[in-house]
């Protein structure tokens, strides 16, 4: 079964089951700066898993592009993707258990849906613990479809879902799949657990049952409404219907693979880690182009500015003929643009930003190699022995062999990959320091970690009040914006946290004091003359035309929130598309005190930022 009728099959079965299909949103999130990526099909439905109502109603179905960066240096196994496709279906306050239970199996194992073998099946519920007790319902519900010892109970950290220590949580149920030649039968817990370890059995998908309510770690309640939020594997799903072992040996990647092997002097079976890292970057990186992500040094520009780079290493590693990139590039388009129509409308600036994205660290490699060249000199000349003076080195491990400080600022500086360091440093008769240099790549994850909770901790969790009444004035500061500066003032981007926010909006030069004061004064002033939020449900072609502010309006679906902030009289302050957590009354602001805007620089070409606090 090829991917296109994977897909869908999957849509058409909900769409048949009165679920209503939404497009998938940006791989950038429009309405939660709290994360750079949409990494989970949940994410854009956040406000209204937390209670808003959906302009589609209480039954949904998507399938959603999706990208995660933890673990860009393991892509080029068998399984680690960057950019993936995650299938999902909620349902908002609708039904619950009973009915997701057996509406899933019935999708694995029909002829409507994946018509897997029932006997390669397996699932497991939660266990129970101090905060939540066994899943005995989903067990009943499961035996009556399948028999029990199809069935495991397991810990918290398998079947219970939570976004982070506070926000809706709940049970899950998970389903898996024997892979293996021959089938498995019938397993105990202990072998079951055994196989998943070996990837003999891989998890396909799961439905989360969120019920709870956490605060600080702990559940303090039961939501007023349960709802279901199922995930899945779309390729783990390829890899199970087209009987591969890899991803990439599915028709998500053969066809890419053909072209880089037409056009180079290696083949996929000899060079297959190059040749993946190639095809999961290239790919991410076309899509991120198509939902206006360009290469720069930070945030969502410096993951593509990495994909990119690697990409580029590694297609001179098999002597790539980058005279066919557009070959290349646009064979990623055609496969895709029936699903994704936006990849056809960008493709002329994905092969542009890529092409000049590859000429500039052209440079940067040549100078990284002739750095490269200079450190292999000195350890050819001196037997090198490295000199870090940390606890954690063991210097007696650097003789004859590039110091593992001295690559990872190939790495890190320059950015050489280990392999490429490895590849050239054989070539000239001299080892590499992998021990050290994995030492000081550990360091730096964590450093970067601990960088990336601080900055864009968030999700579901990021739903304070206070953080509500930061993002409800930013509404009312783009409408100041617009009112004194003009029109063509829209939001770029923006990013809240409880003690600040950010908020970055075109503007082609800088916004002076007194100007910035006039802007405070309308937030103020709304927030004093007792405003009422809420949010009307239209037409997206109606709400333009009635001059609703909203940046990005192609992402969203044909029916539109537009959040209105008015005040007794009937002035309206703000109309303006969002699908966050907002407050309910201007008094919940005023507890925090007046806004301010504290700062205001430039953020890039064409695009201001301020920052804003309560005092």
């Amino acid at each position: 079964m090829k991917s296109d009728q994977i897909r869908k099959k999957y849509l058409d079965f909900f769409e048949k089951k009165q679920h209503k299909i939404i497009p998938s949103s940006s791989l950038v999130p429009q309405d939660d700066p709290s994360v750079l990526f949409n990494t989970a099909g949940m994410q854009q439905l956040t406000p209204y898993l937390l209670g808003q109502k959906h302009p589609k109603g209480k039954k949904l179905a998507n399938i959603q592009k999706c990208l995660r960066t933890n673990d860009i240096e393991e892509v080029g196994d068998k399984s680690h993707l960057t950019f993936f496709e995650m299938v999902g279906h909620w349902s908002l306050g609708d039904y619950f258990k009973e009915e997701e239970i057996p509406l899933m199996y019935e999708f694995l194992t029909s002829k409507d849906g994946l018509n897997l073998s029932k006997d390669r099946l397996y699932f497991t519920i939660f266990e129970g613990d101090k905060n939540a007790p066994e899943d005995k319902e989903a067990l009943e519900i499961w035996k009556k479809i399948v028999p029990e010892n199809r069935v495991y109970s397991l810990n918290a950290e398998e079947n219970f879902w939570s976004a982070g220590d506070s926000g809706p949580c709940g049970r899950d149920s998970e389903y898996f799949y024997d892979t293996t030649e021959k089938g498995l039968g019938n397993l105990s817990k202990e072998e079951f657990l055994i196989h998943c370890e070996k990837l003999d059995i891989i998890e396909i998908c799961n439905s989360v049952f969120m019920e709870y309510e956490k605060k600080d770690g702990k559940i303090i309640k039961n939501l007023k409404e349960k709802n279901v939020d199922f995930g899945g594997g779309f390729e783990r799903w390829c890899i199970l219907k087209q009987n591969v072992e890899s991803v990439y040996e599915t028709d998500l990647f053969n066809y890419f693979i053909k072209i880089l092997e037409e056009n180079s002097d290696k083949n996929y079976l000899i060079q297959n880690k190059a040749y993946r890292i190639i095809c999961d970057h290239m790919r991410a990186s076309v899509f991120l182009i198509s939902d206006g992500v360009l290469p720069s040094n930070k945030d969502q520009g410096y993951i593509l500015r990495k994909l990119l780079r690697r990409s580029l290493l590694y297609l001179k590693n098999i002597n790539f003929n980058l005279e066919k990139m557009d070959v290349l590039l646009f064979s990623v388009v055609d496969k895709y643009k029936e699903f994704y129509p936006n990849l056809e409308e960008k493709k002329d600036l994905i092969y542009s930003e890529i092409s000049k994205e590859f000429q500039k660290f052209e440079k940067t490699l040549h100078s990284g190699m002739k750095k490269f060249e200079e450190i292999v000199d000195v350890t050819k000349k001196n037997n090198n022995v490295c000199k870090i003076d940390w606890g954690v080195f063991n210097t007696l491990d650097c003789c004859n062999e590039v110091c593992g400080k001295d690559a990872y600022d190939l790495f890190t500086v320059y950015g050489l990959p280990l392999e490429i360091i490895k590849d050239e440093a054989h070539r000239r008769g001299v080892g590499v320091d992998e021990k050290n240099f994995n030492k000081l790549i550990e360091i730096h994850k964590e450093s970067s970690r601990i960088s990336s909770d601080v900055k864009f901790k968030g999700g579901l969790g990021g739903d304070s009040p206070k953080i509500r009444a930061f993002h409800t004035t930013t509404h009312l500061l783009l409408a100041g914006l617009r009112k004194i500066l003009g029109e063509h003032v829209h939001q770029a981007g923006s990013n809240i946290t409880e003690e600040r926010s950010r908020f970055d909006f075109t503007h082609d030069e800088k916004v002076q004091r007194e100007v910035l004061d006039e802007v405070e004064n309308y937030v103020n002033s709304a927030i004093e003359n007792n405003i009422k939020i809420y949010s009307e449900v239209m037409e997206k072609e109606e709400a333009k035309k009635q001059g609703v502010e909203g940046s990005f309006w192609e992402k969203y679906p044909d029916k539109v929130s537009v959040y209105v902030m008015k005040d007794d009289l009937g002035n309206i302050y703000s109309r303006e598309l969002c699908g966050g957590p907002h407050v309910e009354n201007s008094a919940e602001i005023s507890q925090f005190g007046k806004f301010k805007i504290k700062k205001e620089e430039s953020s890039s070409a064409g695009v201001r930022r301020v920052k804003c606090i309560f005092v």
